[in-house]
C-alpha cells in the first residue's frame, strides 16, 4: 500500500492520501480523542503523541499536530498507523456520527439560503478540499445578511482562513446573492 502526502496551507496539518475511500459518506472532523470514538481509524491517529486533529475526507485523512512535534517525526508513525489500519479490514468508521440539526428556513430566506449552499457546495467546496479541509454553512441571518460558514480539517486555524472566508467566499457570495451582506467564521 502506497500512500501519498501533500502539504496544505496550514503548516500544522498535512494531508494523507491512501489512494482508496475513507470516508464515502460524508466528512468527519475530529478535534479530540473522546470526539473520535466512533471511528477506529482515527482512535489509531489520535494515539500516536502529538496528534491533534483528524479530519477524514472523501478520499484522503487530514491530521493536525501540536506545535511541539515535527512532521519529519512524526509523519512515518502516522503512515504506519493509517497503513496498519487498512490492512486490517477495520472499519473507518464504527457507528453512526452524530446528526447536526439544521435551522429550517421558510419562504424568500428558504432560496436565498439554497442558493448559498449550493454555491459553497459547488465552487468553494472542492478548492478547500484540495488543501484538506471543509466548510460547512451554518446558518444565514436575513435580517442583517450576515452568513455564518465553519472551517473544518487543515482550514481550521489556518492561517489562510481568514483571508480566505473574507475575500475569497465573501465576495463570490456577494457577488451571485445580493442578500448577503458579510461571512462570518461560526465558532
Amino acid at each position: 500500500m502506497f500512500i501519498e502526502t501533500q502539504s496544505t496551507p496550514n503548516p500544522a496539518t498535512l494531508k494523507f492520501l491512501p489512494g482508496r475511500e475513507v470516508s464515502p459518506s460524508g466528512v468527519h472532523d475530529f478535534r479530540d480523542e473522546k470526539a473520535a470514538q466512533s471511528s477506529p481509524l482515527a482512535q489509531a491517529l489520535f494515539a500516536e503523541e502529538g496528534v491533534n486533529g483528524v479530519f477524514l475526507g472523501p478520499d484522503f485523512i487530514a491530521i493536525t499536530k501540536d506545535e511541539a512535534h515535527e512532521w519529519p517525526h512524526l509523519k512515518p508513525t502516522l503512515l504506519g498507523a493509517i497503513m496498519d489500519h487498512f490492512q486490517s479490514g477495520a472499519p473507518v468508521l464504527s457507528g453512526e456520527g452524530t446528526a447536526e440539526d439544521e435551522e429550517k428556513y421558510e419562504g424568500e430566506t428558504a432560496e436565498i439560503v439554497a442558493q448559498i449552499k449550493e454555491l459553497i457546495d459547488t465552487r468553494v467546496r472542492p478548492a478547500v478540499a484540495r488543501d484538506g479541509g471543509d466548510i460547512v454553512f451554518q446558518r444565514f441571518d436575513a435580517d442583517s445578511g450576515l452568513v455564518f460558514l465553519h472551517m473544518r480539517g487543515a482550514c481550521a486555524g489556518c492561517p489562510s482562513s481568514t483571508m480566505t472566508l473574507k475575500h475569497g467566499i465573501e465576495n463570490l457570495l456577494k457577488h451571485y446573492v445580493p442578500e448577503v451582506t458579510a461571512v462570518e467564521a461560526a465558532i
